[in-house]
């Protein structure tokens, strides 16, 4: 087999579709003359969580690199070897995975409420090159798979999965201190059971200056924790550029989403990022995403009061109407978009 026969149809080289696109039609928006070293990336030590260093890269960046997080490397490791393994099977197994608890989609990371990929309306004119596993934690740890290769990706996802929950609620709670939101608030604003992962492989490009892994957006979670591979792609706009998010050993991203700035009354910025995709090489990225509890009601000054549910439902709604994201600017109190 080869490697194209793992991709879907849509992406394989000599499809009916001409990928060689003419560069005026939808190109990419340019980037900078220079992009910046992007080792100015904040550093936060895990065992020196405090409110100030934490308050301070999230109102200037959004942003952070986790060090000495307590992940073991020999997970992350595996994690990602089957996680090539998986990914590598032909394109009609993967579609003939079972949908629950590991569902796998293909060419837009905008999963409807229903569990589905935007591949139709205005998002299917724009298909990103990437497909993945979405898998909700709260299901997988009652689930077994009689596929030795499935059960043993699923077993590696559930451990990893309680890292990044650990994680999330000590950085959560220290934000939370930091922005004074009492107890009761706190504890329904980050729900673990909200959590899920995604594992994503990003597909090799033969037009890579012309398409997008994932294009530029903000996260709707309340915070996203990214473990990435060597490979690189992930970026970040911070004063007007678009620095590179260098790949280093040991360390997770962590961002902030949408539902944490609207909490944090702006005083904390959801950031925008986008990854970039490689002519020969393939990126494998896994990342974890955690809500607030559907009840939840999400109070400030700044924006109309909702729940995420109500936020979920109108990114839908945008992403099938107008093709596109349009997030926090529907809900703000004042001139809402």
């Amino acid at each position: 087999m080869t490697t194209f026969e793992s991709y879907p149809t849509f992406f394989r080289p000599n499809h009916g579709v001409d990928h060689i696109e003419d560069p005026t039609h939808n190109p990419k928006p340019p980037g900078p003359k220079s992009e910046p070293d992007s080792d100015s990336l904040p550093v936060i030590d895990f065992r020196e969580l405090n409110p100030e260093n934490v308050s301070k890269v999230c109102r200037e960046w959004g942003m952070f690199r986790l060090a000495h997080h307590g992940v073991p490397a020999e997970l992350l490791r595996r994690l990602h070897e089957e996680a090539n393994g998986l990914f590598g099977l032909r394109f009609e197994s993967k579609q003939g995975l079972p949908t629950s608890p590991m569902l796998y989609f293909w060419g837009s990371p905008a999963l409807t409420m229903s569990g589905n990929a935007n591949q139709t309306g205005p998002c299917a004119q724009n298909l990103n090159w990437l497909e993945g596993l979405n898998v909700p934690l709260d299901k997988i740890s009652q689930f077994r798979y009689e596929d030795p290769l499935l059960e043993s990706f699923r077993s590696l996802l559930e451990e990893y999965g309680s890292h990044q929950t650990r994680l999330a609620k000590a950085i959560f709670s220290t934000m939370a201190e930091h922005l004074n939101i009492p107890l009761s608030k706190s504890a329904s604003y980050m729900s673990p059971s909200t959590g899920f992962l995604r594992v994503y492989r990003y597909f090799r490009c033969p037009v890579a200056e012309q398409k997008w892994g994932i294009g530029a957006h903000t996260d709707s979670s309340l915070l996203s924790i990214i473990h990435q591979d060597q490979v690189g792609g992930l970026q970040v706009h911070k004063d007007s550029e678009w620095l590179d998010v260098k790949p280093i050993q040991d360390t997770l991203i962590v961002n902030l989403g949408d539902m944490m700035q609207a909490i944090s009354d702006d005083n904390f910025a959801s950031v925008t990022h986008r990854v970039k995709i490689k002519r020969d090489t393939e990126r494998i990225s896994i990342g974890y995403f955690v809500f607030p509890a559907d009840g939840a009601m999400i109070e400030c000054s700044k924006y109309k009061p909702f729940t995420y549910p109500n936020f979920q439902a109108q990114n839908e709604l945008d992403l099938k109407t107008v093709g596109k994201k349009i997030g926090l600017p529907r809900f703000l109190k004042e001139k809402p978009v």
